[in-house]
């Protein structure tokens, strides 16, 4: 989907000042409630009804975004590069997830862990061949999950608080 069709579609649902991030799909706009979960619903039906394909949306206020980048138990560890961080995010996840129990087909070097409803991921062979992927996780925890990699939450997490995303 281009992204002047998606910010046109945030717009059909009274969603305002809508701004997206490169090619990638991620949009921030401002809405008169606080409904994340409502808002991933009625974008998810409206992509279906206006473009034919089902997708999971996750949507994330200002203040979960702030929480997403300062609950990273991997940042800022030592021998991580924030270059192969990623985010995982559970779209809606009933209860509480957990990976206890779950066996995870690590790579030399890979970690996960699950913070709320956001597996953080280091993946220093590059999340490309990682096995740490959204099928992986989408079957283990029985939910639709969506990756971005760090620079890219960090962006998002930055646009929502009104500032330019960063280089």
């Amino acid at each position: 989907m281009k992204m002047d069709a998606l910010r046109g579609l945030h717009g059909t649902l009274g969603l305002r000042n809508v701004r997206t991030y490169l090619q990638s799909g991620n949009a921030v706009f401002e809405a008169a409630s606080a409904d994340a979960d409502g808002h991933g619903e009625a974008l998810e039906r409206r992509i279906l009804r206006d473009h034919g394909f089902g997708v999971a949306v996750a949507v994330k206020t200002a203040k979960a975004m702030a929480a997403v980048l300062a609950s990273n138990p991997l940042l800022g560890k030592r021998g991580v590069d924030p270059a192969f961080l990623h985010a995982t995010f559970l779209v809606r996840p009933v209860g509480r997830p957990s990976l206890a129990g779950v066996e995870l087909p690590l790579s030399k070097g890979e970690e996960a862990v699950l913070v709320g409803d956001v597996v953080y991921l280091y993946c220093p062979n590059g999340y490309g061949i990682s096995k740490l992927n959204n099928t992986l996780f989408e079957r283990k925890l029985s939910v639709q999950v969506t990756t971005r990699n760090w620079r890219t939450v960090a962006a998002l997490e930055a646009m929502a608080r009104g500032e330019a995303p960063g280089p």
